[in-house]
């Protein structure tokens, strides 16, 4: 029996390991984390996140082969795999300020791998990490090995909020990515037969592992780049009389294009966003491409612009003052306290045409 282990009982360990127990009932999955109410909540009726059904998986598979735990060192040192599920935050001070991922929990839960493991291991970056990443795990653990050997993985998530379940039963693919050596390519194959278990095969990429923890950055540049452009566009319509959701609707008709995050919207929030396009900022400024930062910079731009542009647009609708006035949100969500709800951002009333949020993916 193999024995996996998620460091990291978040909105993405707790449902990728449930999923991954529901489906690999051989297999037994371990969730930890130093958080005791937050594993007293999984292991309660009360989920700490909420997800459509999650509930439904968690409570199938716990018990049987899924266990959520506060004892993080004795199953770490049991573990065949290990899944590294914890925070990167923005940089608030030091090297990188405002721009860089906070690795402080990544390199903590990989010195203390380092500490107890007595036996071989694979270790999986499933947190969103910047390029290169793996070479720092492997210095650490490397250098505190004991005699024990590691195969890093990075294996991004591609979750979005309100469809997690879903997205984990039916991704639209896998990524894994491994050394090129003959030990990581067993690893890739390894990480590959667990997911293989409900993935179709040919939904499973193996990537080198820059390339892999490259791709989580990039497609949600890629995003959170589209959802600009068409707020971009939504400018220009509303100073010539165009409506943005005709053009949208006639440039995603264009297959090359597709429809998707093509509705105006007041701009991205959320988590993830914003906080990976400075990452990739970052680290392009980092490896000398200016030009290349300076593109990805525009997106954060036009975003922060048509969030100023919605509200001068509001206020100048209201005569210039909003002093005793109320304002509407019309569709947001209330969340149970304790639980995470998929947020639907408002459809905002403009002065002239109409914006409908976009989805924000993690």
């Amino acid at each position: 029996m193999v024995k996996i282990c998620c460091i990291g009982a978040g909105y993405v360990g707790g449902p990728t390991m449930a999923v991954i127990a529901l489906k690999c009932p051989a297999i037994e999955v371990v969730v930890v984390d130093i958080s005791k109410p937050r594993i007293d909540a999984w292991n309660s009726d009360q989920l700490p996140i909420y997800e459509p059904g999650l509930d439904d998986v968690v409570r199938e598979c716990r018990g049987r082969n899924l266990f959520f735990s506060t004892d993080v060192e004795r199953h770490v040192a049991e573990a065949d795999i290990i899944f590294v599920s914890v925070n990167t935050p923005t940089k608030t001070r030091g090297l990188g300020a405002g721009k860089a991922a906070d690795l402080t929990y990544w390199e903590s839960a990989a010195r203390m791998i380092a500490d107890v493991s007595r036996s071989d291991k694979i270790v999986v970056e499933k947190s969103t990490v910047p390029v290169k990443t793996a070479e720092a795990i492997e210095k650490i653990l490397t250098h505190n090995s004991k005699g024990v050997s590691y195969q890093i993985l990075s294996n991004p998530e591609f979750l979005a909020e309100g469809t997690a379940i879903e997205d984990l039963f039916k991704p639209d693919r896998v990524l894994i990515g491994g050394r090129e050596t003959p030990e990581g390519r067993k690893a890739v194959q390894a990480l590959k037969e667990v997911y293989a278990h409900w993935v179709p095969e040919e939904r499973i990429l193996t990537t080198n592992l820059w390339s892999a923890e490259l791709s989580k950055l990039a497609a949600n540049a890629f995003l959170a780049q589209r959802i600009s452009s068409v707020n971009a566009i939504s400018a220009l319509c509303e100073a010539t009389g165009a409506d943005v959701s005709e053009v949208a609707y006639a440039v995603g008709k264009d297959t090359r294009i597709g429809p998707k995050f093509l509705n105006a919207s007041v701009g991205f929030g959320g988590s993830c966003f914003q906080k990976d396009i400075l990452n990739l900022v970052y680290i392009c400024e980092c490896n000398g491409l200016p030009e290349v930062a300076n593109y990805w910079k525009q997106v954060i731009r036009i975003n922060d612009y048509q969030k100023s542009r919605f509200v001068n647009r509001v206020v100048s609708s209201m005569f210039n003052t909003v002093s005793g006035k109320k304002i509407a949100v019309l569709g947001r969500t209330p969340a149970t306290p304790g639980r995470r709800r998929p947020s639907t951002c408002a459809t905002a009333c403009w002065a002239t045409g109409r914006a409908s949020a976009s989805t924000t993916r993690r």
